[in-house]
Parts: structure tokens; sequence; C-alpha cells
């Protein structure tokens, strides 16, 4: 059976691109046939998947307004070993054309029926907002990965996002659950995070993941190779922490 994850949070900067593209290729790296989604106008998945959005014409913006079916846009042979539904510019416009739209909140679970079958893992790159993007998003997935860094702000966030999937749940998806808050750019000399991270084990317990993001030079990189971690240096302790998160979600 297909698993498909959204990968969000309101809040900016917090690794969620990251968390995408590397997880979808430690996923691919174990055996898994995974196909990652790309929510997010800024296509920062797109490139660091190594497709170009300043080229490419055909993208998710066009399967949401039902121009287009998603296996058209579909993108294969990547080096991360995983599939690409990409997106670029044009999608920050899809919002606003799909509030006149029918069954506008679950349009992008519409379009994934035709493909559904052929992964096993699904990941979802969501915008940095709760939107009507994001919304599809939630209300296509099975469950949530809430990646965050261990700062004050954040936990105010966090409930803020909580909320929202109570809401989805209760109106669109009823199957809707959070799977795991995943801690990233985690560094251990620094004792908010710590203390942070201590509230929410606390708070959250097993919704935790045990796997922690570090602060790492060559996660930062490989975007600009167009690469996921696991291809521009394995050996790193970025690549290693994905790797383990997927272990992680493999045994979910």
């Amino acid at each position: 059976m297909t698993k498909i994850l959204a990968i969000t949070n309101q809040k900016g900067g917090v690794g969620k691109t990251t968390t995408s593209v590397n997880l979808a290729a430690s996923l691919a790296n174990a055996g898994k046939r995974v196909l990652l989604i790309d929510l997010d106008p800024q296509a920062n998945a797109t490139m660091g998947s190594g497709t170009n959005k300043q080229v490419i014409q055909q993208t998710i913006y066009q399967v949401l307004l039902g121009e287009l079916p998603i296996k058209s846009v579909r993108i294969s042979e990547l080096q991360g070993k995983y599939d690409l539904i990409p997106a670029n510019r044009d999608l920050a416009g899809a919002e606003v054309e799909m509030v006149t739209l029918s069954q506008r909140e679950i349009r992008l679970k519409a379009a994934l029926v035709e493909i559904i079958e052929e992964y096993q893992y699904i990941i979802i790159d969501c915008p940095p907002a709760l939107n009507l993007l994001t919304l599809n998003a939630l209300c296509a997935a099975h469950a949530v990965m809430i990646p965050m860094q261990c700062e004050y702000y954040a936990l105010e966030g966090l409930s803020d996002l909580v909320n929202t999937i109570k809401k989805v749940r209760a109106n669109f998806n009823p199957r809707l659950r959070i799977e795991g808050l995943l801690r990233t750019m985690f560094d251990p000399r620094n004792i908010l995070a710590q203390q942070v991270s201590d509230q929410l084990q606390r708070h959250f317990g097993d919704k935790v993941y045990r796997t922690v993001i570090p602060r790492n030079v060559r996660l930062a990189e490989a975007p600009g190779f167009g690469l996921p971690v696991l291809y521009h240096d394995r050996q790193s302790k970025g690549a290693q922490a994905y790797l383990e998160l997927a272990q992680e979600v493999l045994k979910a």
C-alpha cells in the first residue's frame, strides 16, 4: 500500500525541502519506489533534485488546474533515483485560480489516483504557509512530518499547525495523522536547542523522531549541485542522519 507523507511547517527555513529531497533519496536508496511532489512555488525541491525550474513548462500547476494529467509532468531517471512532480513560479498563482474551481481542496488527491499504485512512498514538499496548496497536501496525505528547529518561536507555530491538522481531519481527511516531529539544524552545543528538544520529547513522546538532523555543511552545499546529500557526500553527518530517518519511516 502506498504511503503519502506531507512534509509541512508554516514557518520557513526549518528544513522542509532539505528533508523532502533527502528523505525521498534515502527511501529510494532502500529500494523503495518513491515520488517527490514539489508543491512550493519557490520550487527548491525541483532545483535540489537537479531540474531547472526556469526551463520546465509542465508542472504541478497545470495538474492542479486540471489542464494536464499528472503522468505527463512527471520526471524520471533523476540521480536521486526517485521520480519528481516539479514546480515553478507559476504555482504562486494557482491558489487564486483554484478558488473558483470545484473540489478545490482535493484536486491533488484526485490527480494522484492515476499514479498512486506505482509508488510505495509519495513525499509532498509543502510551502511555508497554511494555504490552499498546503490544504491540498493535507487532504491527499496519510500522515504529516513536521520538521522544526529547536527554538522558542517554533513551539508557538507548532500549536497552530496541530490545530490546522485537527480541522483537516475533522472536515476533509479523517485518516490524517501526525507521524512525527523532526528536529532539524540541531546544534547540541546550543543550550536553548537542548531545552526545546527536551520539551518536545516530554510533550509529544514517541511522536518525536529519534533521528536528529544536525547542522551540516554538506547538507547546505548539496542543493547547489542539484543533488541529494546522499550523492554529494554519503559519509557526511547529514547524509547519515537522513539514512537513519528513512529507516524510522520504513518501520512506522
